[in-house]
């Protein structure tokens, strides 16, 4: 991961406004740029990459969304629908939602009609594959992906190979990132009562350090097999009783602490370098009672990345989740900027393109936005190089 970012230091605590951005450190490469034709572009902040630099405001803007994709090509969210969305408006992920995927040679060409629409800088091809019941893309060419309470009977190498299986079928199908692993721990003396994760089977049913453990041996699988893994749900989503999905009101988490078990084996996952860290719209008492964690500069920001060391990229749980229907579509991606996060993940198109005219609109009226949204895609481009997809 180029490291250039950590030079930015992000100012602590809570505030109004967005944190202030001071100039690049001695270390970051220095890019000439041209004076932009129109003084509303918003050009990138000087020292940025190359890539990052030759690219209009709305390209940055739109490596910070990912859209979904379904398997109804008839549909606005179907592929060619989706393909045609990724050129006019720069769009730099795709999820692939729904169950309607029943085989690898449909998503595969899917994926073809996404990629060739992307351009240079390619796509992250997402999919939910956590096994058991989180299992989108199946039928023939995709095995069954146990749950992860099964997982976590498995022994960590037997798991790694699994993993690296399961990758490999994704990269066949073009798939190219996985959401997972799951390590949320819940407790077992009443799993029901966790309707997020634990009622669905969907951890690995282990405490702290067995779930570091195995959500270790995916994340080598799965880099084994050509797919970048995404490490979730940070600070942890084991502790809450509703589900952030479906529950407007505030899902809260009273246990959580920024130096308990569950955050520390975050932070072993972490070591392994995943591609992606997804942060949780749960409300972690012990850390910011005042915000869902993906919205909030104190789990993000001070936690996760200044804590934590992490400088890599930052995802959102869906942000047209209930849980953060309370904020306006076209302010959920500028909250979770300002929070130090990077990829907005969306569920629907029409709030994933309403979210992206935010990010634009306040970055031509903003200057410190815009220095932000230059931060979370650098981040983002630095992390596509490493994948290969640059």
């Amino acid at each position: 991961m180029i490291r250039w970012l950590a030079l930015v230091a992000l100012v602590a605590g809570c505030s109004a406004g967005p944190p202030s951005v001071p100039p690049p450190g001695p270390n970051v490469p220095t890019v000439t740029l041209a004076p932009p034709s129109d003084p509303k572009s918003a050009p990138p902040s000087p020292g940025l990459p190359p890539a990052l630099a030759a690219m209009s405001l709305e390209e940055r803007a739109g490596q910070l969304i990912m859209v979904p994709v379904l398997a109804d090509g008839g549909s606005s969210e179907g592929a060619d629908a989706v393909a045609q969305l990724i050129g006019q408006r720069h769009l730099g992920s795709v999820l692939f939602l729904g169950d309607g995927w029943d085989s690898a040679a449909e998503v595969a060409a899917a994926s073809l009609k996404l990629r060739q629409a992307a351009g240079p800088v390619g796509l992250w091809l997402a999919a939910d594959q956590e096994g058991g019941r989180v299992q989108r893309l199946h039928g023939d060419g995709f095995d069954r992906i146990p749950s992860g309470m099964e997982q976590g009977d498995m022994p960590v190498a037997a798991l790694t190979e699994a993993a690296q299986s399961w990758a490999e079928q994704l990269a066949g199908a073009g798939i190219n990132l996985s959401l997972a692993p799951v390590l949320d721990a819940v407790d077992p003396a009443d799993r029901a009562a966790n309707a997020s994760i634990g009622a669905l089977d969907r951890d690995f049913g282990l405490d702290p350090d067995g779930n570091a453990a195995h959500g270790v041996a995916v994340i080598k699988g799965l880099r084994q097999g050509g797919v970048g893994s995404v490490v979730k749900h940070f600070p942890g989503l084991g502790g809450v009783a509703g589900n952030t999905d479906f529950t407007a009101a505030a899902i809260a988490d009273s246990t959580t602490t920024a130096d308990g078990p569950v955050v520390k084996a975050f932070a072993t996952a972490l070591a392994e370098s995943p591609t992606m860290v997804m942060v949780s719209l749960a409300v972690y008492l012990q850390l910011d009672p005042d915000s869902s964690a993906a919205l909030s500069h104190r789990v993000v920001s001070q936690l996760l990345r200044d804590d934590l060391g992490w400088d890599g990229v930052v995802v959102s749980d869906s942000l047209t989740a209930a849980a953060v229907s309370a904020v306006p579509l076209d302010q959920r991606a500028v909250r979770l900027i300002e929070a130090g996060g990077d990829l907005a993940c969306f569920g629907s198109v029409e709030a994933a393109l309403a979210a992206l005219d935010g990010l634009i609109g306040r970055a031509k009226s903003d200057l410190a936005f815009a220095q932000l949204v230059d931060i979370a895609a650098g981040r983002v481009l630095a992390a596509k190089q490493a994948d290969g997809l640059i």
